[in-house]
């Protein structure tokens, strides 16, 4: 298809481009340093406001010239998708939880790892250990296989559900290096991920330990038992004697081991694939040993005296003597049981009566052997170890079984310790999601990866329990040490081709998971550390220059000599189980959280989830915790509780988009619409405050002693928002908003006021408090009461919160069914820190509007500002009145209330008005006079202006005008008077100026002619001020009937006096003005 297009020549107009190049240039430059063409910042990403893009080659062309104003904040799309495309899961981008503030991001290698070497193994690695190979055995003897089979299927089941609830979070998004902390954390806010994540790294330290321990116990029980320091000197010593030889070696391994990791940690990485090559061929020989035994199963006899067995470790033949030459010789095994050698020796009761007999222990795959080892056989500790259906005659019950060489049992057995014990054994299936910054596809490699390995392991141990339990015989199963097959290693007599084929590989595999666990738990906790959401242990966070965190190692070597020093592999397993199940139902809860919000960034690549699967996993991870150990799994729950609420209460003030966030919003919004459906009942009424805050010039608040009123006013426990108004447009405030908004909440956060805060901008102030009164909360949630200080600058005109909008404010609360609360003299209530030894709250109760000043008196006591304070009631009685029934009826009523305070009624009988009532009075109303005569319009002052400005004009020429305009000024003055006016008549003339100013008040009426409700009112106001300076002048503080604001409003300047009257004098006053409903009820 043909183009059209047009040559147009530039030369001609060359200079002039030039210039106004330069000019448009010099425009952008300054538009790029003003931001936006909004003014508005833009949040930071790591794909937009980037410093190292060319800002040059963005404004090249002019094909987007609409969008250049915009381009510093949002980027062409072109190189949006290109830093898009060379985005790495490693850590980098979003500062809040990926940026390594400390160093300069250096280049990282594309990750090449994919899901069978960077997943699959090292999961194998971690999956498969000591446990397979030390306790498994054992387990299936004791328990039977049939109980095993449960025991294992339990465990896997737990962890595939987890798996599967991992995958999920997982694949949701790009994972940072960090994983399962980084996982739960994310997704579950920063108290869990604290309180978790130091779970998680406690559990991979004692896994450590356990590593280590059996380590030890392969070392001095299967391959050089003369290694052993201590000795057992005398029988039923051997159990001490060994933990013991734990502990020191334990030292000593666990200190080589930190010396390794610190020293060269590369190394440990580079022979994780030999560890992991030792466990592979071990299961191999495992396997090869179970298929031998069809054909040919190995020799392993086992000697049983009666229905016991005996160890071998201290003789040589399984007979009680033997035949030589037609001479009948005792053997060693005689000599145990008798007192000497010879065959009319006295022997043990039980060895004269029970035939020594030999069987084999192995007796191979098609014995039959299984139907024997299906049920359990628990036992008490230091049980003998014995043959189910073996012919055996009981002997005497009184001898002593210790120093024969019978097996033993070390502990006692029961179903739901060996679940404990074996539980470790299935954990580990982290590895994967642990290297998620190595992979080269994480989002697929972790879900197939994980979900593989666990299939895979619980294939291996669940086919291990039929094998052993259809090859072994039940006595060597039960056997934990293999006394009975000379201290072999009990799954190395069924390997093949030898069992120490076994017990190197399980030396090997024990030493490397020791390695990898104190490799990778200081890692994590350095992660949590450099988090900073747990303070006390941000020095752990810290390392050498490599990042290598050498505090982390320390501590973490610390914790694990804990471990080493319990010196029992079995008292060690249950507790990181805790640690570990715990860490595992947090990654099913979050899971099945988001999934239940359906957050809109809840979108996995992961599809074969379900929030019942991430529910059952979860219940199960409970239900195991407790079914190892109750009180291992309360401990457990009460160190992450107790992290939690330290991480709450120092203020974790991360926001990761976490779903516990997610699931208050919903709670909120359920909440909300079911408080919406109705008015609270009087039972449940409670103050919810909206706190009137006055800030000046820089934003700060006038009176901060108005917010620690409020936080001791909330033992009521209800809601607070604390409001002000700035005066402007909020296009040119919102700066000045935001740092309001800063200071307000740090001042609350002073005070430990909890609540909400809300700035408003309007064009007057007298508006923007009215939006606050009608819009402030949500739904059911508003307020229902106001709070403010009263204005004690009232009288000056230019205060910009004046007598009239204080007046208006009254009025709206009443209009909006609101009860107001106003502190007089704010600035002398108490602080949050002092304290009242003594004194009394003192309630005037002139009339009854709901209760309110009942109920605030019992809300301060609750406070330990107020705690001492007594609580005393006034009401007045009128000339009609009973003062002494008014009396018992207001006791009568205070005790249906349940309130302690002391009652009196003050009697105030009518008299005639005093002078001094009609001198307030007069000068009252002189003052309204003068304040009407000062309030001008905008308009009526430019006449003013323009008058002042034709008189001067007409001076010039006409004096017989002068005189004119001279003569009717005092008229003009009556009508439009102004204080400059005043103040400028004060200085004209110093002769003038009495006669002047008497002049203005020449209105003065005289008594007779003063408003008579006015009077009335100031009457009032004075004779129940003195009633109440005469009793309550030392009160600590004074709550008082607030009267309301003049139906006619031009008596609003004469409400403000009246209340100055009523309250002068008082220290501490609270005028309270109800909402016209009961706040407090008598009933139950």
């Amino acid at each position: 298809m043909p183009t059209s297009f047009t040559v147009v020549p530039v030369e001609a107009q060359g200079e002039e481009r030039d210039g106004q190049r330069q000019e448009e240039e010099e425009e952008e430059d300054e538009e790029r340093d003003r931001g936006s063409g909004d003014g508005i910042a833009r949040e930071s990403s790591p794909f937009i406001n980037n410093a190292e893009m060319d800002r040059g080659n963005m404004y090249e062309g002019k094909n987007m010239a609409l969008f250049e104003e915009e381009m510093d904040s949002n980027p062409m799309v072109s190189s949006l998708l290109n830093k898009l495309a060379n985005y790495t899961n490693l850590t980098q981008g979003v500062v809040e939880h990926e940026a390594d503030e400390d160093s300069k991001r250096k280049e990282v290698k594309v990750p090449r790892m994919g899901t069978f070497i960077g997943v699959y193994l090292p999961c194998l690695q971690n999956i498969l250990g000591v446990i397979l190979f030390l306790r498994l055995t054992w387990i299936v003897g004791t328990a039977g296989v049939l109980e095993s089979f449960i025991i294992v299927f339990m465990c896997c089941a737990c962890t595939m559900l987890t798996a599967i609830s991992m995958s999920a979070i997982a694949t949701n998004g790009v994972v940072p290096a960090g994983g399962s902390y980084y996982m739960i954390s994310r997704s579950l806010g920063p108290e869990f991920g604290g309180a978790v994540g130091l779970c998680f790294y406690l559990g991979t330290t004692f896994a450590g330990a356990m590593y280590i321990l059996g380590t030890i116990e392969i070392l001095l029980t299967y391959i050089s038992p003369s290694a052993a320091i201590f000795k057992a000197e005398e029988v039923g010593e051997e159990t001490e004697a060994m933990l013991n030889n734990m502990r020191v070696y334990g030292t000593c391994i666990i200190t080589l081991m930190a010396i390794v990791v610190f020293v060269g940690v590369k190394y440990v990485n580079k022979l994780a694939l030999v560890f992991l090559a030792c466990v592979i061929l071990s299961i191999i020989a495992i396997y090869a040993g179970v298929v031998k035994t069809a054909f040919d199963p190995p020799d392993f006899p086992i000697c049983l005296l009666g229905n016991r067995t005996l160890s071998k470790r201290s003789f040589d033949v399984c007979a009680k003597f033997t035949e030589s030459n037609n001479e009948t010789k005792t053997t060693t095994l005689w000599r145990l049981f008798c007192d000497s050698s010879l065959l009319n020796a006295t022997c043990d009761d039980y060895f004269s009566l029970n035939n020594v007999t030999e069987i084999q222990g192995i007796p191979g795959i098609m014995s039959g052997v299984l139907t024997d080892n299906l049920w359990s056989t628990y036992s008490e500790k230091g049980s003998i170890v014995e043959k189910k259906d073996q012919p055996s005659v009981a002997g005497s019950e009184e001898t002593k079984m210790g120093g024969l060489p019978y097996v033993f049992t070390d502990i006692m057995t029961y179903f739901t310790m060996l679940v404990g014990i074996y539980f470790p054994s299935v954990t580990g299936i982290m590895a994967g999601s642990n290297r998620s910054g190595d992979l080269k596809d994480a989002q697929k490699s972790i879900p197939t990866g994980t979900i593989l390995a666990i299939s895979t392991t619980s294939f291996i141990y669940l086919s291990c329990i039929v094998l052993f339990g259809a090859c072994i015989e039940g006595v060597i199963l039960r056997d934990k040490f293999g006394e009975a097959v000379n201290g072999n290693l009990v799954v190395g007599t069924l390997a093949w081709p030898s069992p120490w084929v076994i017990v190197i590989g399980s030396f090997f595999s024990t030493c490397g998971a020791g390695l990898q666990s104190l490799t990778g738990a200081p890692r994590l906790l350095q992660a949590i550390a450099r988090d900073g959401i747990v303070p006390f242990i941000q020095v752990f966070g810290h390392g050498k220059a490599n990042g290598e965190p050498t505090w982390a190692l320390l501590l973490t070597a610390g914790i694990c000599e804990i471990g080493i020093l319990i010196a029992s592999l079995d008292s060690v397993a249950p507790i990181l189980s805790m640690f570990f199940l715990m860490c595992y139902m947090f990654v099913n809860l979050a899971c099945a959280v988001q999934t239940l919000l359906r957050t809109p960034n809840w979108r996995p690549r992961f599809k074969y989830y379900h929030w019942t699967l991430s529910f059952l996993g979860m219940s199960l991870c409970l239900a195991l915790m407790f079914i190892c150990s109750w009180y291992y799994a309360l401990i457990a729950m009460l160190i992450a509780g107790c992290i939690y609420k330290y991480i709450e209460y120092r203020g974790a003030e991360k926001e990761w988009g976490d779903g516990i966030r997610g699931l208050s919003l919903n709670a909120a919004r359920y909440a909300l619409l079911r408080v919406e459906d109705s008015p609270p009942h009087t039972k449940n009424w409670r103050p919810q405050l909206l706190v009137l805050l006055n800030l000046d010039s820089e934003q700060l608040v006038k009176h901060p002693r108005l917010l620690s009123f409020t936080s001791q006013l909330k033992a009521g426990k209800g809601l607070t928002i604390v409001g002000s108004v700035l005066q402007g447009i909020y296009l040119d405030k919102s700066t000045e908003t935001q740092k309001a908004e800063e200071n307000v909440k740090a001042l609350m956060g002073v005070e430990k006021t909890k609540g909400f805060c809300q700035i408003v901008v309007s064009p007057n102030f007298r508006d923007g408090i009215s939006y606050l009164i009608q819009s402030a909360g949500l739904g059911g949630m508003k307020h229902n009461t106001v709070l403010m200080a009263w204005p004690q600058s009232w009288k000056q005109t230019e205060n910009r919160f004046s007598w009239k909008n204080f007046v208006d404010t009254v009025r709206e609360t009443t209009a909006a069914q609101q009860a107001l609360l106003v502190a007089k003299n704010i600035d002398l209530f108490p602080t949050n820190q002092e304290r009242f030894t003594e004194g009394n709250i003192d309630v005037w109760w002139i009339v009854h509007d709901g209760g309110m000043l009942m109920l605030l008196p019992f809300l301060l006591r609750q406070h330990k500002v107020w705690r001492k304070c007594k609580m005393r009631i006034f009401t007045v009685a009128q000339m009609d009145d009973n003062s002494i029934q008014m009396k018992k009826d207001l006791q009568m009523f205070l005790y249906h209330l349940r309130l302690n305070a002391e009652v009196e009624v003050v009697e105030m009988f009518e008299n005639d008005i005093s002078a001094f009532t009609y001198e307030k009075t007069l000068m009252m109303e002189q003052r309204s006079q003068m304040l009407k005569q000062m309030q001008l319009s905008k308009n009526e002052r430019e006449r003013e202006a323009q008058l002042i400005h034709d008189r001067n004009t007409a001076s010039h020429s006409t004096p017989v005008v002068k005189a004119s305009v001279a003569a009717a000024v005092p008229e003009k003055v009556q009508m439009t008077w102004t204080k400059e006016k005043l103040v400028a008549e004060k200085h004209k003339h110093k002769d003038s100026n009495v006669s002047g100013f008497k002049d203005i008040f020449n209105m003065k009426p005289e008594w007779g002619n003063l408003n008579q409700s006015n009077v009335r009112r100031m009457h009032t106001a004075v004779k129940l001020n003195g009633v109440v300076l005469n009793k309550s002048q030392h009160a600590q503080l004074v709550l008082l009937n607030m009267p309301g604001p003049p139906k006619n409003r031009k008596g609003d300047e004469n409400y403000m006096e009246f209340l100055e009257v009523l309250t002068e004098g008082l220290d501490r006053v609270l005028l309270v003005r109800g909402s016209g409903r009961e706040v407090i009820t008598i009933y139950s």
